[in-house]
């Protein structure tokens, strides 16, 4: 798993853009006017702060521990970073990708919601 794939797999989910509100080289994907994945780096590999259940993402942690974190200058019980080391498989990425889009999605206004409907 890389940026470019996780860039991708955002990109083809309903309202979904890429942005640079934080510096050039800090993507983040956002749904609607909230974001749902910041792309960054831990160390020198990539990683990605994703939305979670606070319960889910404790276990996360404890089941790829080191490369599963709480998030890096995010609120911890909600937050998690995933270090994109090839220690978390794919699939497992991309299922917290699509929570963490599903989660931010549900939280936005009401009227942001009504206009991504599917």
């Amino acid at each position: 798993m890389n940026h470019s794939r996780i860039i991708d797999e955002g990109l083809a989910k309903t309202g979904v853009s890429l942005r640079h509100p934080f510096a050039p080289d800090l993507p983040v994907l956002f749904v609607g006017s909230k974001m749902f994945a910041l792309l960054g780096h831990t160390g020198d590999r990539e990683s990605v702060n994703l939305k979670a259940d606070p319960e889910e993402a404790w276990m996360l942690r404890q089941q790829y521990a080191g490369s599963v974190l709480p998030g890096y200058h995010m609120n911890k019980k909600h937050w998690n970073t995933v270090i994109l080391d090839g220690t978390v498989p794919d699939d497992e990425v991309l299922a917290m990708l699509e929570q963490s889009y599903r989660l931010v999605r549900s939280k936005l206004p009401r009227g942001e919601r009504e206009e991504l409907q599917e």
